[in-house]
């Protein structure tokens, strides 16, 4: 009686990228493991009407919620002390982090955070929304890993919190947990590890062979690591861990509110009322995957990312970043002629997606590639629709923006334009109108747009945008 509402759904979804085959890398992340998917899905089924926001009313959630934490400890390095929550997603748990540090320290009135500048945005985020001043160290500039001199030296009586990536997203690297954290500790500071998005597969790295560098709980003077269970641990969208150290550093995350004629409202996250789902399909996936399967997923994903970077390396026009400690790639032009963007747009038609990224201080636009397991056995055909999509990108030309375009953008101040000003620079940008069809096929033209406005604008522009999209 219904199957005209899934086959509305089903129509809606065919416009988007896709979600298995490995040909997405960004977003997603798959492991073309058979069966997996339905019994997530069945998990998820199961405690969908499940409410985490007591523990009391549904002990089960309590129980898949220990039961996860506790295996995400024992990867990470951590002691019968250890504890952690299950949050919605990374950004959520750099949230509690940034939170936690500044409410254990009160009497900080104008509390900072020392950062590399490679952060993760969640955490810029977390400034934002906390009043926290985010004190951004520059980088190595040609590996991008953290400075650990530049970071302790910017530490101050106002720090509550040190952080460093494992890796960083835009170039894969590992930062110098060791050093950072050896900072943090010596001036009194939490120091916080955003494993998000390589916390559940360095570790099998490192099993197999590859030198990882110390990251995780034993490392003196880490005191919480996040790591998203919807990244490498493959389980479905909306589920990430927060672990402390012990339990009176995760003390000041909680919230408690009994001054109201209501419930006295508890809260270990960010949010109330918690679908079951989401925490049910991930304890499915991990169990089911358990230790022996994850290190096979990370075996294919090591392997896929080794050729893929091999490949790469043979293709004339590109390089790469850094150099890539995990599953994460961020591939340069190698010549002044050759337009990333364009190249994106190539492999687009070619049906893959990679992930345009601003040129930003030392690091110059890139192309960033998410490897999963689902890459393996797709590297060759992978590495030559990208070569191809270097030739045609060659041939066509870099994107041209007149110089009194540019001149002309970056001469703006966003804090100053209207809204009927905005429009006008949206529509100029290929940005204007609104539904589906809002975005044009070809996005090189856009991206230059973009990509001379500068961050500050880019910001306003996308900020505007996001709300076309969503009226």
């Amino acid at each position: 009686m219904s199957d005209w509402v899934l086959d509305e759904l089903r129509a809606l979804r065919r416009g988007d990228l896709p979600t298995h085959g490995g040909r997405t890398l960004a977003y997603v992340y798959d492991s073309a493991v058979p069966g997996l998917d339905a019994l997530a899905a069945e998990a998820h089924a199961l405690a969908s009407s499940v409410n985490g926001l007591d523990p009391t009313a549904f002990p089960s959630l309590l129980r898949l919620e220990n039961d996860v934490v506790a295996m995400a400890s024992s990867l990470l390095g951590g002691s019968a002390g250890t504890v952690g929550t299950v949050t919605s997603g990374g950004t959520e748990s750099c949230l509690l982090a940034v939170v936690a540090a500044r409410d254990s320290r009160p009497e900080v009135r104008n509390p900072t955070m020392v950062v590399p500048e490679t952060v993760h945005a969640a955490f810029r985020k977390a400034a934002h929304y906390f009043g926290v001043r985010l004190v951004a160290v520059p980088v190595d500039p040609v590996t991008f890993r953290a400075d650990p001199v530049g970071m302790a030296a910017a530490i101050s009586a106002d720090t509550v919190l040190v952080v460093a990536s494992a890796p960083s997203y835009a170039h894969g690297v590992v930062d110098p947990v060791v050093e950072i954290a050896a900072a943090a500790a010596a001036a009194g500071v939490r120091c916080h590890v955003d494993a998000c998005i390589g916390g559940w597969v360095l570790p099998y790295f490192a099993r197999l062979g590859v030198e990882v560098p110390s990251f995780d709980f034993s490392v003196p003077g880490v005191t919480s690591v996040s790591v998203d269970l919807h990244k490498y641990a493959y389980c479905p969208k909306g589920t990430s861990v927060l672990l402390h150290a012990s339990a009176d550093l995760r003390r000041a995350q909680y919230f408690a509110s009994a001054d109201w004629p209501g419930y006295t409202m508890l809260n270990s996250t960010t949010q109330s009322t918690r679908s079951g789902g989401p925490l049910a399909a991930a304890w499915a996936v991990t169990r089911h995957l358990g230790d022996s399967g994850y290190l096979e997923l990370a075996r294919k994903a090591l392997g896929a990312t080794k050729l893929i970077l091999d490949g790469i390396a043979g293709i004339d026009g590109l390089r790469v970043l850094g150099e890539p400690g995990s599953t994460l790639i961020a591939v340069a032009a190698d010549r002044a002629d050759l337009d990333l963007f364009t190249v994106a747009d190539e492999m687009r038609a070619r049906n893959w997606y990679v992930q345009p990224q601003f040129a930003h201080g030392a690091s110059p636009a890139n192309l960033h590639l998410t490897v999963t397991a689902a890459n393996a056995g797709s590297e060759a055909s992978l590495v030559a629709d990208l070569d191809d999509s270097v030739r045609a990108a060659l041939e066509a030309g870099p994107v041209p923006v007149a110089e009194e375009v540019v001149a002309a953008i970056r001469a703006l101040d966003p804090d100053a334009l209207t809204p009927r000003e905005f429009a006008g620079l949206l529509a100029a940008a290929g940005l204007g109108g609104g539904g589906a069809g809002v975005l044009p096929e070809r996005m090189a033209p856009v991206n230059a747009l973009l990509a001379a406005a500068g961050p500050r604008l880019r910001e306003r522009l996308l900020v505007e945008f996001l709300g076309v999209l969503y009226s």
